[in-house]
């Protein structure tokens, strides 16, 4: 089988731009938008939405009998408004699951319910070294110690209040993409580098004039990170279920930044046995280069699907991305790699 030719240059700047768009969970309607509009510009590609929010793109086949699915999270971690402080500042609750010392010294923007977008920094209370001394080092960080300091002219929490700021407003954090030498680096490859992949996959056969071989919906999640995204949404009638979500880079990991790699076992169990053996097969006979991995410390949407009863094989692929949850980094080769094997699956 000869794979049509994926673009790259397309690939990265859809990923750069959806990644710039803020979507920590539950208040990811801005990037399923961003990425709703990319698919409809591909001719041919239905799009609806699911109660929750979600986006579900369909892509006819040259067949219905056994329609599939993959999908994607473009829902990141992020943050809510926990406390307005005495001093004007705020504490957050975390979204997601990340060690609160990966967000020090990052910039932010505090979405309000009125549509503002105010901008800040995220610091230990006790930043300053010239005035606390040790105990900028030594200080634990967490929820307590861990504050936001507004781009704004307020010192009281009356002051913060006035700005429209309330309880519960979303917290989103700075992304900081970066292109050099083929490396993406940024906050939320995870797993905004998986919906990329898709739609270069779905515009690639577009502009070869292909159909995949089965109808596919390509589900696109936004309550991944807390653990239900895909626990609904996914068409009834979905035969099989490939994810596409990052690979785990670290020690005692087969996976790197260059390639592919499909992960057979996570801490929610194996996964298909069957359906990761045919995707191996694709990769080898289509010569992707790949890893197979195990990750400790990883649930998919794939692990949501089968928690809620669904009753079809699922597989779990994706690029390596190095430092998940912190500031991470994948390399163009793994973007690549894993479009090329979603194609695979697709006209096989």
């Amino acid at each position: 089988m000869t794979l049509p030719s994926i673009d790259e240059n397309l690939l990265i700047k859809f990923l750069c731009d959806l990644l710039r768009t803020p979507s920590p969970t539950g208040y990811a309607e801005e990037a399923i938008l961003f990425t709703e509009r990319a698919f409809r510009a591909i001719p041919g590609v239905k799009t609806c939405r699911t109660r929750k929010g979600g986006l579900v793109v369909t892509m006819e086949g040259e067949k219905n009998d056994a329609p599939r699915a993959l999908a994607a999270h473009v829902d990141t971690l992020g943050a809510m408004v926990k406390t307005i402080k005495p001093n004007g500042r705020l504490t957050m609750s975390m979204i997601g699951g990340y060690a609160w010392n990966t967000i020090e010294g990052e910039g932010c923007t505090v979405f309000t319910r009125e549509g503002k977008r105010i901008r800040g920094s995220i610091l230990i209370s006790a930043a300053s070294s010239h005035v606390y001394g040790a105990k900028t080092a030594e200080s634990k960080r967490d929820q307590d110690t861990i504050e936001i300091r507004l781009d704004e002219k307020v010192k009281t929490a009356d002051e913060t209040k006035a700005l429209g700021i309330e309880i519960g407003d979303f917290i989103s954090f700075d992304p900081r993409v970066e292109i050099t030498n083929g490396f993406v680096r940024s906050r939320h490859l995870d797993d905004k580098a998986g919906v990329a992949c898709l739609l270069e996959a779905a515009r690639a056969m577009h502009s070869a004039g292909l159909k995949p071989t089965q109808t596919t919906y390509l589900f696109i999640s936004n309550y991944e990170e807390v653990g239900h995204g895909a626990s609904a949404g996914i068409p009834q009638d979905a035969a099989e279920l490939v994810v596409v979500d990052m690979a785990a880079v670290g020690d005692g990991q087969t996976s790197d930044e260059y390639h592919a790699t499909i992960c057979v076992k996570d801490s929610s169990g194996p996964y298909h046995h069957g359906l990761s053996s045919h995707l191996r097969r694709l990769a080898d006979d289509n010569h992707i280069p790949y890893r197979v991995d195990i990750y400790p410390y990883y649930g998919s949407d794939g692990s949501a699907y089968w928690r809620a009863g669904g009753d079809v094989a699922v597989a779990l692929i994706g690029p390596g991305v190095d430092a998940s949850h912190n500031y991470e980094r994948t390399h163009t080769e793994a973007l690549a790699a894993t479009t090329n094997w979603v194609l695979a699956y697709l006209l096989n």
